[in-house]
């Protein structure tokens, strides 16, 4: 009716149904109500109201449980039976009965409707249920019922018409005889209550309120509006002569000439409301929501729990007081839940069941490294880069950032294990130092043996550089000290090697390898090995050098501040130069382990280069399979052991000799014509620091 082409002339002082279904959805939405059934007669509005409402509540993530329609024609012979199985057999909490009066009469006026067995279910209607359900429904009807009604004021002087109105002027039926019966209640305040005729007595409980009297209140805005533009029609001028043929052009004219002021009507009735049409021709007033309660009296009561308007700006147009409605006791829940699934909790989320409608599901927890922070959510998200589900999955939490501190239990152990060589190293330092004019330092070259030993420190304290949190500088102390420090120590190694194979064949006859020794050759070797591996670390940093950076997808749940090396192909040269030299090391030292000599160290160099070579083979192998802090760790474990192996098989077995056997430190305890003899020249000269 509200379609101004095909009705241009229609007026109305109740709110459309176009509205009337908005606010049910709001209601449904607002208690979580998403699982519905819907109980309408065969007539237009209440046909098209439905698909509204399904619409509304599909949109708002509902579903419509089912649907029933009842022919008006055959409501007084419908077998019933089968609407109360499908409310039976039916999941759902909430009905929706949407039918105007006098189909509602029909309905629950049947004796076969067994309204008793579904006092579980929270009735939405359309219409009241006023005085003339009482007596059917006053003793099986719970406290489950909301209504929407168009809103009602106490009209002044309403009481004082009720109670004197001449009953002739009333309809002839028996709902009119039994609310005008009911008025002469003795239960019935004095403002309403009427003398009651002779014979005359209520059988049901009276109503009394006579602000819930039907329409009254829209009748009344009704006439008023009419009053109005009646009035502003006739002081406008139109209809102002009083013969005969002015009065009938006045009536002949009325319908279309008031039909101008009726949709510009804009009054205050005497309650100070404002009344208006808008475009359509519809009122704008809302609805009044109410809980119909059944007193232990029973007596029913109308109390208003909200209202809904939609010509109130958003947000202001639906209230409702959850405190003022009256549930049933029977409910195990309030409000009572109507729902296909239960909800999802935050941390998981919905997943439809096949061939079912979407608010019926399954509830699965969300992927790793996903959550959902709201009840029902359709889908989980990834968290930020930076951030971690937590154990609920339901928020996201900061990432641990993980390193290898020097506070933890690991840090501290290496750190103590790489303290306690350095140490061991400088006490062995200062032992060669001490005894360095004896004849096991002089002849092992002991100026590369100082070099070696001070190398040596320099590889355990650079393992100190990979603990601690990583930033631009330690990242590129850390592989450019352990590559420069373990060069020199592989370059001393191959220099003291060299220098074994040279002074065996420098003592042949007519050698000309005599020229070449003494300290001058192994310190070239040194520097020009450890220089080429300086030259190396030197590119790599003006290239691309290593930087500190945050890797939040290798472990989970943490970020591991970690060095990138950079150039990738630069890591690997290092390596693979320190490598060549280790490899060249123990070839040198393998083939010059069984030179005659006294104090001859290419055995302990070639098994502390076989230890070198097999603690970096394992390193490599091991450094693939971790990540994290442990990969660190394993690197540190693999600078500490193969520097120790070279500190213990080098010079553990010296200092052995130099403390506790010192008789074999000595020109006595040596081979006849030895190659150190051979390079004194003559048997008892001192001798020189070659081997």
């Amino acid at each position: 009716m509200s379609n101004t082409v095909k009705f241009p002339y229609f007026y109305r002082t109740v709110p459309s149904d176009l509205h009337l279904c908005s606010g049910i959805v709001k209601l449904l939405k607002h208690f979580g109500w998403s699982w519905v059934g819907v109980i309408a007669c065969y007539e237009d509005k209440s046909l098209r109201a439905v698909q509204i409402l399904k619409e509304g509540i599909e949109q708002n993530g509902g579903c419509i449980a089912f649907v029933e329609i009842f022919n008006r024609d055959n409501i007084r012979s419908t077998d019933f039976s089968q609407l109360y199985e499908r409310i039976r057999m039916s999941s759902t909490s909430v009905i929706i009965l949407y039918c105007s009066r006098d189909y509602a009469l029909n309905i629950f006026e049947n004796a076969r409707f067994d309204y008793t067995n579904i006092t579980k279910t929270v009735w939405i209607t359309t219409y009241e249920r006023d005085f003339a359900l009482h007596y059917t429904l006053g003793r099986s009807v719970k406290n489950n019922t909301l209504a929407f009604t168009v809103a009602k004021k106490n009209i002044p002087s309403f009481s004082k018409f009720v109670r004197e109105v001449n009953p002739n002027l009333l309809p002839s039926n028996f709902p009119t005889w039994l609310w005008w019966a009911s008025l002469c209640d003795s239960q019935c305040q004095k403002s309403v209550r009427r003398a009651c005729l002779a014979n005359e007595t209520s059988f049901f409980k009276p109503h009394c309120n006579t602000k819930y009297l039907g329409s009254s209140y829209s009748v009344y805005n009704a006439v008023y509006a009419l009053a109005h533009a009646l009035h502003d029609m006739v002081t406008s001028g139109f209809g102002t002569d009083t013969t005969r043929s002015g009065e009938s052009r006045f009536l002949d004219n009325l319908p279309w000439r008031l039909h101008h002021y009726l949709k510009n009507i804009h009054f205050k009735n005497s309650l100070g409301e404002e009344i208006s049409f808008d475009e359509n021709g519809d009122i704008t007033i809302g609805y009044d929501i109410i809980n119909i309660v059944y007193l232990p009296n029973e007596i029913k009561s109308y109390e208003i729990i909200g209202s809904y308007n939609p010509y109130a700006p958003l947000g202001q147009d639906f209230t409702i007081d959850e405190k003022a409605i009256v549930w049933e006791s029977d409910f195990t829940e309030t409000p009572p839940p109507s729902r296909c699934s239960s909800s999802c909790h935050p941390g998981y989320r919905k997943l439809t069941r096949k061939g079912q409608p979407v608010c019926c599901y399954d509830c699965i927890p969300c992927a790793e490294g996903e959550v959902s922070n709201q009840t029902d959510s359709d889908t989980c998200w990834m968290c930020p880069e930076d951030q971690w589900p937590n154990q609920r999955r339901d928020a996201c939490i900061p990432k641990v950032k993980n390193f290898l501190s020097f506070e933890e239990p690991l840090g501290i152990v290496l750190t103590s294990i790489s303290t306690f060589f350095f140490l061991i190293t400088a006490v062995i330092l200062g032992i060669f130092i001490n005894y360095r004019d004896t004849p096991l330092v002089r002849a092992n070259n002991r100026d590369l043996s100082y070099i070696l030993l001070i190398s040596l420190m320099l590889c355990f304290l650079c393992s100190l550089v990979f603990i601690g949190h990583p930033d631009k500088v330690t990242c590129v102390l850390r592989h450019t000290a352990f590559g420069i420090s373990f060069s020199i120590v592989l370059s001393s190694i191959l220099a003291k090697t060299t220098t074994v194979v040279l002074a065996f064949h420098a003592t042949k006859p007519g050698s000309k390898l005599r020229k070449w020794m003494g300290s001058r050759i192994s310190i070239s070797v040194v520097l020009s090995c450890s220089l080429f591996q300086t030259v190396l670390c030197l590119t790599w940093l003006f290239t691309a050098p290593p930087f500190s950076y945050l890797n939040m997808r290798s472990e989970i749940g943490a970020i591991l501040i970690e060095c990138n090396e950079g150039s990738i192909v630069a890591y690997y040269c290092v390596l693979g130069y320190l490598g060549f030299l280790a490899g060249i090391s123990f070839i040198t030292a393998f083939l010059a382990r069984n030179l005659p000599d006294t104090f001859n160290e290419a055995k302990y160099i070639t098994f502390s280069m076989l230890v070198f070579c097999s603690v970096w083979i394992s390193f490599i192998l091991t450094y693939l399979s971790t990540k994290g802090k442990y990969m660190v760790a394993v690197e540190i474990f693999a600078i500490l052991a193969s520097s120790a192996g070279l500190l213990g098989c080098i010079f553990l077995p010296k200092c052995f000799i130099i403390l506790l056997k010192p008789d074999r430190n000595s020109r006595k305890y040596r081979r006849p014509h030895s190659i150190i003899e051979k390079l004194a020249g003559k048997k008892g000269e001192g001798t020189k620091d070659c081997c």
